[in-house]
């Protein structure tokens, strides 16, 4: 087993230094453990994926960058070269959740065409450190035409470049998805792994589930928003910086250290963006001062404490409940301190809450901030006057230490609607969502959640249904995660928009269904829409964690005594990833 030293040879950033000519790369072995050699050398992978700065990932002990895309490649590798550090080289590849289609000829060939255009211009750089094909296009990793196209990729790569190794990159290791990629792709030499709740456990996960190949952990940090805790109203909980840090330690000791097939890893996000927050990943603030995660890795990477360390934030608590009325004034409280002693400052700033956020990294649109809202701040405390738009928010606050050094903290908060409920138009009953395929309905299943490239919905299909011509096939086809769809009026809406109807006098939402084997987990809803939305749902109800038979049955939500006058989603289903693909029917479903 690898041991807990940060450095496991003394001298390993002289390695990585780039020469004039580039040195081969590959892969050998040291001790009983796997490593990535440089010119016949062993080095560990201590890299950072993002676009901040590369004198200070240099500064804290780091060797390496990860690319996820080839667009500005050629000014990466000559900015890493000058600095001694490499860079794993990703190109893209197209996702079937962003419409491209590995059955497609023509698309395959295009992106052959542009992955041995990459090669090509950039293969002799002296900064080079490997090949990175595609980051989680590989869905749920059932999909064969996606692992061969793969497969073919990489034998190209290196007929193209025979000094440099090929990866691909993968979400989380679930076992059928290892063992796919290792059956179907025999050509790819590293498997690359994005891992973030899962990241301390991944290398005992990996070899359990018949990992073999060597693996690099190519994201990890804090815990993901779609694993983090809720508040009532739904809002994600964001750790602080200060929180995050021991999450980096505690994935980098337990996977990259202790495993013999880890060659190291890539530390998510150097730099910010925004995703689901503009804090959740970012190891860096806008203005480059770094969090506290940054130091951490310098420990472990270097051995030595910085000269200066990021400030601490212990709490950041509301002086009564978060939840609260528009326009009134709340104070919160904040508890940071610095180790060093240097004088804090603080930066306060009320956000909305993203309208949607994107899945699978995709670009989230930037919230609007509410700079008025900030009646007084200082580093301990701060008064906010909310808006007066019912819906959530979200209080941020930057504590810097004058030095380079930062924290941050961020804190749900939500504006109730204390106004009369806008009934919505009264409907007639009974209401049909789905009866037979092409019927007109009031509700449309246009609400897809989670990972809705893994959803499938086919209204048309012929399969045993329970009534009538057709029944409502539906398909959750990851083996993790988890996706649903809810039926919504108007389509599209997320709660922003008027809509929906008045369903007071209804008894029961019921419908049929069935497995297609037996055995399948799903849960149901009725209103999905909180009082975080301008325009939310009246009542939420659910049927949760449903086994449902491999035969027909009836299940109802009974709606005596809800609250019913105004429902914006009227059905909807949720499935978690149960390790393989997920389908079940649907069939008459109705409000009566």
């Amino acid at each position: 087993m690898i041991g807990r030293r940060p450095l496991l040879l003394a001298g390993l950033l002289g390695v990585f230094a780039s020469p004039a000519t580039p040195a081969e790369v590959r892969i050998g072995r040291q001790g009983g453990a796997v490593r990535l050699m440089i010119g016949g050398k062993p080095v560990q992978i201590r890299g950072v994926g993002g676009d901040g700065s590369l004198e200070l990932l240099k500064r804290i002990g780091g060797n390496a960058v990860r690319t996820w895309g080839a667009d500005q490649l050629s000014a990466t590798l000559d900015a890493a070269q000058k600095r001694g550090i490499r860079v794993a080289a990703g190109i893209w590849l197209g996702h079937e959740r962003h419409g491209f289609r590995y059955s497609d000829p023509a698309q395959i060939e295009r992106q052959k065409e542009e992955v041995r255009r990459v090669v090509l211009a950039h293969r002799d750089h002296p900064a080079l450190l490997l090949w990175s094909l595609g980051n989680e296009m590989e869905g749920d990793g059932t999909s064969e035409l996606i692992w061969k196209a793969v497969n073919d990729l990489a034998v190209m790569v290196k007929d193209l470049d025979p000094r440099h190794p090929v990866m691909t990159v993968i979400a989380e290791a679930p076992p059928e998805k290892v063992r796919n990629l290792h059956r179907l792709c025999p050509a790819v030499d590293i498997v690359g792994i994005n891992a973030y709740g899962g990241a301390a456990t991944l290398g005992e996960r990996y070899a359990r589930a018949g990992g073999r190949k060597p693996f690099i952990l190519t994201e990890f940090g804090p815990l993901g928003h779609w694993e983090a805790g809720r508040t009532a109203w739904g809002a994600a909980i964001e750790a602080t910086s200060s929180e995050k840090a021991g999450m980096y330690r505690k994935a980098w000791t337990e996977t990259v250290q202790r495993s013999p097939l880890c060659l190291g890893g890539f530390a998510f996000l150097w730099g910010q963006k925004q995703e689901t927050t503009a804090t959740w990943f970012g190891m860096l603030l806008p203005d480059g001062t770094r969090l506290a995660a940054a130091d951490v890795l310098q420990k472990l990477w270097t051995g030595a404490e910085p000269a200066n360390r990021c400030p601490v934030i212990r709490a950041l608590t509301p002086v009564g409940p978060a939840e609260t009325t528009p326009g009134a004034e709340l104070t919160v409280r904040l508890t940071a301190s610095d180790p060093d002693g240097d004088r804090l400052s603080a930066e306060w700033t009320l956000q909305a809450e993203p309208a949607a956020t994107g899945s699978g990294g995709d670009a989230e649109a930037t919230p609007p901030i509410f700079p008025e809202a900030i009646v007084r701040a200082g580093v301990d405390s701060a008064v906010v006057r909310m808006p007066a738009a019912p819906r959530g928010y979200r209080l941020f606050v930057s504590v810097r230490d004058g030095k380079g050094g930062g924290a941050t903290a961020n804190l749900p908060l939500l504006v109730r609607n204390t106004g009369a409920i806008d009934r919505a138009p009264r409907a007639r009953l009974p209401m049909a969502l789905y009866a037979e395929a092409g019927d007109p309905t009031p509700y449309s299943p246009s609400g897809w959640m989670g990972g809705t490239g893994s959803i499938r919905l086919d209204p048309d299909s012929a399969d045993r249904p329970f009534a009538g011509r057709t029944a409502l096939r539906c398909a959750y086809l990851a083996a993790d995660g988890w996706g649903g769809v809810v039926w919504q009026n108007p389509s599209g809406d997320w709660g922003d928009r008027p809509g929906g109807y008045d369903l007071s006098g209804a008894r029961r939402l019921v419908w049929h269904a069935r497995g297609a084997r037996g055995g399948e987990v799903v849960s149901f809803l009725f209103g999905l829409l909180g009082p975080d939305k301008p325009f939310a749902d009246t009542v939420r109800l659910k049927l949760e964690n449903v086994t449902l038979p491999a035969e027909w049955k009836r299940y109802e939500i009974p709606l005596d005594g809800a609250a019913l006058a105004r429902i914006k989603t009227a059905f909807g289903w949720t499935v978690a990833g149960q390790g393989r693909p997920v389908e079940f029917y649907l069939d008459d479903i109705r409000i009566e």
